[in-house]
């Protein structure tokens, strides 16, 4: 057998909260500091923060389809139509239940839930990295995810925490052999954002290899690795993709466009998947003058480590479902011709990514690994309070 066939070590033993508790409080130390270094350089640039997290961008969009429905478009003097139902439905939705029993408007609500998403995603990246390397490596992996240049997006009212947190529980399912829940959750990923389409593959690779698996073993007479009767796989499998599905085709017949509807959507927004051509000949372009070309090594630079990231992760041998899950959510990001500002957004949700440094700096001191994240936590808010004050969506 291949690393990749070998079912994963069962789940460390423990009181969950007792042993998730230095990964969330050390999370919330760092979001805690971004959002008071977001404070204070909006107060010096005379800015609302609160505005900044909540009402601008992609978040208004949210709002406004929690507010007004799917129908609103903008059109925009070069023809093109921005429309809200680019905008998958479950953030929207939450806002709406939320701000319903509560005196929080849609905006504060999206705020609330993707605060509470976020520890959600932090507990679930932390479940997934101690199933697959252990306490310290689960710990180390949270905070790598918190420290992100663009962590402070898992503060906005944006659907990347919620996605991540539904995509980390749902990849945890599938190590844990709850196929069920795994393809719940992906169905309500898919309901989340386009990329919840790498959940759904992640479930539906790992599942057939599963199987796969258990008929080699009966075929040999051995103990099969994982056992779940055949019915369990395949109605997760069936769930797994109804969320998605179900808005691609009921956009297709709101727009009478058909099947293939959403995309004309993201079309109007310039989005589309090109194979990275797009971005090749952005990042071409920075090398017209010196000063650009400088940001042009700096994002061949980027695109080289996260590949290189990727190939760590396969060398050491991550669960299949975890690389088919990063290596979709790496190649729509890069291979997108969308707004290029946001690729490291899009980015987030690939937390396996994050599994080999994560390691690494498990395998440290505590104090110097303590001293690495700390340093780069600092660098993180820093940044971040400065990518919100300008004039670009992150």
């Amino acid at each position: 057998m291949t690393d990749l066939e070998t079912p994963v070590a069962p789940a460390r033993p423990g009181p969950w909260p007792r042993r998730v508790a230095p990964a969330l409080l050390g999370y919330a130390a760092v979001r805690a500091l971004g959002l008071v270094a977001l404070a204070l350089w909006s107060a010096a640039r005379d800015k609302s923060p609160h505005q900044l997290l909540t009402a601008r961008w992609d978040s208004l969009w949210y709002t406004r389809v929690a507010e007004l429905g799917y129908g609103y478009e903008v059109r925009l003097p070069n023809g093109d139509v921005h429309s809200n139902l680019a905008f998958f439905p479950l953030l929207p939705w939450l806002e709406r239940a939320v701000s319903a029993v509560t005196p929080l408007s849609y905006a504060d609500a999206g705020l609330l839930i993707s605060t509470l998403a976020s520890l959600a995603a932090a507990w679930g990246i932390f479940a997934v990295a101690d199933h697959v390397h252990g306490r310290r490596a689960g710990v180390c992996a949270v905070l790598l995810w918190a420290v992100l240049p663009v962590g402070i997006v898992q503060s906005m009212a944006y659907s990347e925490s919620l996605f991540t947190a539904l995509a980390a529980w749902s990849l945890y399912a599938v190590l844990t052999g709850r196929w069920l829940t795994a393809g719940l959750l992906a169905s309500f990923a898919g309901l989340t954002r386009p990329v919840g389409a790498a959940v759904v593959a992640a479930v539906w690779v790992a599942a057939i290899a599963s199987y796969v698996r258990d008929s080699s073993a009966r075929e040999r007479s051995v103990p099969a690795p994982d056992g779940t009767p055949l019915w369990r796989r395949v109605l997760g499998m069936l769930l797994a993709p109804l969320g998605a599905a179900g808005y691609v085709l009921w956009v297709g017949q709101h727009t009478g466009k058909g099947p293939l509807g959403y995309l004309d959507v993201q079309a109007g927004w310039g989005n589309g998947f090109d194979g990275g051509y797009a971005f090749a000949r952005f990042v071409a372009d920075k090398f017209t003058s010196f000063p650009s070309a400088l940001a042009g090594i700096g994002l061949i630079v980027g695109v080289a480590l996260v590949i290189w990231l990727y190939v760590v992760c396969v060398r050491q041998g991550q669960p299949l479902s975890l690389l088919v899950y990063a290596g979709i959510v790496t190649a729509l990001a890069l291979c997108a011709s969308s707004y290029f500002g946001s690729k490291p957004r899009l980015l987030l949700p690939a937390f396996p990514l994050l599994l080999p440094p994560a390691l690494a700096l498990a395998r440290l001191r505590t104090p110097t690994s303590a001293w690495v994240l700390g340093c780069v936590a600092v660098v993180s808010a820093a940044y971040g309070a400065f990518w919100l004050n300008g004039s670009g969506p992150p």
